[in-house]
Parts: structure tokens; sequence; C-alpha cells
């Protein structure tokens, strides 16, 4: 049974208990049952959805979810470690960010061209980040991680870039820099911060389209990455489906919650009565 379907027959029951007075403080209880009969509808409609295209899901996820519900979700599937590290933060608290993982390995260097050594990518400027740019696909994130939090490993131009080849945005396990273009640009950006210090002969990007690591999560190429003022979350490509539809149904019931609690019902009561708080 859906998340959403275990708690409307409970909520219709809990209303009818209270169906003497006629209204529950101000709310006739005839109309309160038609929305909740209305939302089951719907909830049978969400239930049986199916994004036709990344596009049209993570417009969605956009609109319909946030971090806090599909970490829930996620929780409730086994899925306990999926949050990024808490200073991972939207550069402005209204970015929200939905997209595919295009993972990157950067590495802290000591010099911008080492002349002795056996690999040859520490000659290269910058590693492989321009060729990881460059590489950047429609809805997917730039997400680096490896380096010590010393210099930026994003800006301005990269996500001028990343733009233009339809990128949904970036995240940094660091530092970002040229804040106001990237402001002005509204491309969704999470980081530890802002800092200018250039990683050019301190940082190289080793790898990418790779597996990585970000404070113990694990982060495959094609994973979703969902970010918004409350944090950045990793659903994992082979949960997606499941983990989306049952948020879904989540995030449609708090609203019935939502008001229940609007109309004087306690915290221990609501959560007795829905299971969700």
């Amino acid at each position: 049974m859906s998340i959403l379907g275990e708690f409307l027959p409970r909520l219709r029951k809990y209303l009818l208990r209270s169906a003497r007075a006629h209204f529950l403080n101000g709310v006739n209880l005839t109309r309160f049952l038609e929305v909740t009969g209305t939302t089951a509808k719907q909830n049978g409609q969400l239930k049986n959805m199916k994004w036709q295209d990344d596009n049209q899901l993570f417009e969605l996820m956009k609109s319909q979810l946030f971090t806090a519900v599909v970490g829930d979700i996620m929780d409730k599937l086994g899925l306990f470690h999926q949050f990024l590290p808490p200073k991972i933060q939207a550069l402005q608290s209204n970015m929200i960010l939905a997209g595919r993982a295009m993972p990157v390995l950067e590495a802290d260097v000591y010099a911008e061209n080492s002349i002795s050594t056996a690999n040859p990518l520490m000659q290269k400027p910058f590693g492989l980040m321009l060729e990881a740019l460059d590489d950047l696909k429609t809805n997917e994130v730039y997400i680096c991680t490896g380096a010590s939090p010393r210099y930026a490993l994003w800006g301005e131009l990269m996500s001028t870039r990343a733009m233009k080849l339809g990128a949904a945005g970036a995240v940094a396990d660091g530092y970002v820099r040229d804040t106001r273009g990237i402001l002005r640009l509204g491309f969704p950006t999470f980081c530890h911060g802002r800092y200018a210090q250039d990683q050019g002969p301190r940082g190289k990007v080793l790898d990418f389209r790779c597996q990585i690591e970000m404070g113990g999560v694990q982060i495959n190429p094609g994973d979703i990455i969902f970010g918004d003022i409350d944090g950045v979350c990793v659903v994992p490509k082979a949960a997606e489906e499941e983990v989306i539809r049952l948020a879904l149904e989540k995030a449609n019931g708090e609203k019935l919650v939502q008001k229940a609690i609007e109309n004087g019902m306690s915290a221990c009561e609501a959560f007795a009565t829905f299971g969700i708080m």
C-alpha cells in the first residue's frame, strides 16, 4: 500500500469521529471529505505516474518536491546516507537543482606545470577540467570532489559554458568564485561558500564520469542530484522511480496533515493519526 493510501482512511475516520459538530474549526466536514476524496483520486494518478523524459521529471521535482521529503522517503527505503555534508549549500537561497550526476575527481597539486613527473596530466593546465566541462550534457550536474578547501573549484566562465551545454547546475565539495557573475547568470550552484583563490597552480581534474564519494555518500554517473535551500541529496539511479513516486505521495499527504494542524489538531494527535510529521 502507498504511504498516502495508508493514512487517508485514518484521516477520514478522524473526520467522521468529529461529525456530530459538522464543522472542524469553521471548515464544513462534508466539504473537507470531498477535498480528501479528490486528493485520494489524485494519489491514484500519482501511483501510476510515469514521466516521459528527464525534462519532465526534473521540472516535476523542482515544482512539487523538496529535499526533506525526498530524504525521508530514502530513509524509509533503507537509503540512510544520501545527503551531502551540510556545509554544501546553495550559493543563493532560492536556487533549486535537479539533474543527473556527471562526477568529477579533483586532486591538489603544488605547481601548475610539473616538469619532472610520471603523469602527463601534471604538465596540463587544470588537468582534465576543460574536457570535463565540455563533456557536460543536457540536464547534467558537474559535481566535483577530491580537493582540499584552499581554492575555488567553479566560476563564472565555467557556469557560462555549462549553461550553453544545457547543464542543470554545479555542486562543488569546496569553494566557488566570480560569485556576482554566477548570481547574474542564475546558474544553480552549491558549494562550501565563496573564495577567490584560483585552482590553476593548486589543483587538477584527474578523471570524470567516474564514481566518487562525498562525505561518505557514493555518487555514480547518472544518479539524480537534488538540491534546495536545505541541502543536497543523491537519489541512486536504480531507486529513482520508487523514490520520486513515493516522495510525490508524501508531499501530497503532508498538505492534508498541514490542514489538520491548522484546524487545531495537536502534533501528538497528528502523528498518531497520520504517521507523518
